[in-house]
């Protein structure tokens, strides 16, 4: 190197610096500290918060703690930590079962109303959530971490949906202590199973006689995080499907090139699935629909070839192949329209194709309707919900149905109308991911909505 290149490359002293390097270096200084400053008004300080308010965190943590993950979910833990904290707000508590094991309880907390001859308002949550991979998180899935920098609470189920009982149950004290009594009688269901089908929790809940003497007029279950300052509100859950499709045709040498092999078969069946997703997932990119609102058929697994000892027979086309879809459809899809498609495109038999679709729930409630809410003046309690969120200072985006599916879909079913709805503002979409979180002061927000939400719904006397 040259004296001159190597003098070059010596940094320079603030002495001897440019000014218009100086001014660079004051500028971005400023920005560092304008950054800075904006994290600490963004987020409240510790002491920020008061007695009550920590104390509501506090409790959220706790209940985060007790590990409901599948596959073995403490429901006792859950059942244990949720029945006296409800006692002490001087709620009734029950606690259902509907397996004779007795291993998956329902737990069902009660404020009575002024006025019982009314139907009643149910606010519902699950005890379960799905597994974690703790060594994909920052913090362990259940230690409930709170990182005082940023507020985010980490733990498996903080968004689905453990946050929804403590908001609960906090916005009945908050009431409480103001001296309100609610006119129509208000109950909670703690449900099992809603991450795997809820088959033994609100399915069997909403059949029985138990569910029916609660005169339910109206509830509330889970809803998402919203990304703006609007809160998403659902008025349906799209239909869960399985879709298997098998091919059969000769087998014959890899070598071979003839027409009607079953791998052969199948492609063309994944080809022509693929063309309608393509189709369906463009109008989700556009903006023309919302992601519950079209049919998503995505491919879960494939299976087909001839086993050996060290893997697949890789000169064999082998004579059978499968494919299965999860298939999901808005309550409000023409049902007959999509299984003539999947017999006559997707599967059609001179193809030598076969399929199986199972349909996991009702696809219309009992009188005959798609499974959705009016969310218009024809449902009262839409109009009496919209104002609360109002007069919370919040606002409604427009509303949606769920790309999943919640317990909602059993009371839907008996045409008492339902809304999701998690009041989560301003935060990421990460329910059943890595590093789950909600933020404290979001939570805390909740709480207070909620509020509003209770008093109105339950002094509704229409």
């Amino acid at each position: 190197m040259k004296k001159n290149e190597a003098e070059s490359l010596k940094p320079h002293s603030n002495l001897t610096m440019p000014p218009l390097r100086r001014r660079h270096r004051r500028r971005l200084l400023a920005a560092v500290v304008f950054l800075l400053l904006s994290a600490v008004v963004a987020h409240p300080a510790e002491g920020a918060f008061t007695e009550l308010e920590s104390a509501q965190i506090g409790r959220f943590q706790d209940y985060l703690r007790i590990r409901t993950a599948h596959p073995s979910p403490d429901y006792a833990g859950a059942a244990a930590f949720l029945l006296p904290y409800a006692a002490s707000l001087g709620l009734r508590a029950a606690t259902l079962h509907f397996t004779p094991c007795k291993s998956k309880p329902l737990l069902l907390l009660t404020w009575p109303g002024t006025d019982p001859s009314l139907p009643s308002l149910l606010l519902n949550s699950h005890l379960d959530s799905v597994p974690a991979e703790p060594q994909q998180w920052l913090h362990p899935p259940f230690a409930a971490h709170r990182d005082a920098a940023t507020g985010r609470v980490y733990a498996r189920g903080a968004q689905d949906d453990k946050c929804l009982p403590i908001q609960y149950l906090e916005a009945i004290r908050g009431l409480r202590d103001a001296g309100f009594a609610p006119t129509r009688t208000l109950h909670i269901s703690l449900v099992p199973d809603e991450e795997i089908g809820g088959a033994d929790g609100f399915e069997k809940f909403a059949q029985s006689e138990e569910f029916r003497d609660l005169n339910v007029g109206f509830m509330l279950d889970e809803g998402q995080a919203s990304l703006t300052d609007e809160f998403r509100v659902f008025y349906g859950d799209r239909l869960v499907w399985r879709l298997i499709v098998k091919a059969t045709g000769a087998p014959g040498h890899g070598s071979r090139l003839f027409d009607g092999a079953a791998v052969e078969n199948l492609m063309d069946c994944v080809e022509t699935i693929a063309g309608f997703r393509e189709a369906q997932f463009g109008m989700v990119k556009s903006g023309k629909r919302g992601p519950g609102e079209v049919v998503s058929v995505n491919p879960v697994y494939m299976k087909a070839g001839t086993p050996s000892p060290t893997g697949f027979v890789m000169n064999m086309q082998p004579s059978e192949a499968e494919v299965g879809f999860d298939f999901r459809l808005p309550p409000t899809e023409d049902v007959e329209h999509i299984i003539r498609r999947i017999k006559e495109e997707w599967a059609p038999a001179h193809k030598n194709l076969t399929y199986k679709l199972m349909q996991k729930g009702p696809t219309r409630d009992l009188a005959g309707r798609p499974m959705v809410t009016p969310t218009n003046a024809s449902n009262p309690w839409w109009s009496v919900f919209e104002q609360a969120i109002i007069s919370a200072g919040g606002k409604l985006a427009k509303p949606e149905i769920l790309s999943s599916t919640t317990d909602s879909r059993f009371i839907r079913q008996l045409g008492i109308p339902a809304l999701g709805f998690s009041p989560m503002t301003n935060t990421p979409i990460l329910l059943h991911d890595n590093n789950e979180f909600l933020e404290d002061k979001v939570f805390l927000r909740g709480i207070k909505v909620y509020e509003h939400i209770i008093r109105a719904l339950s002094s509704f006397k229409g």
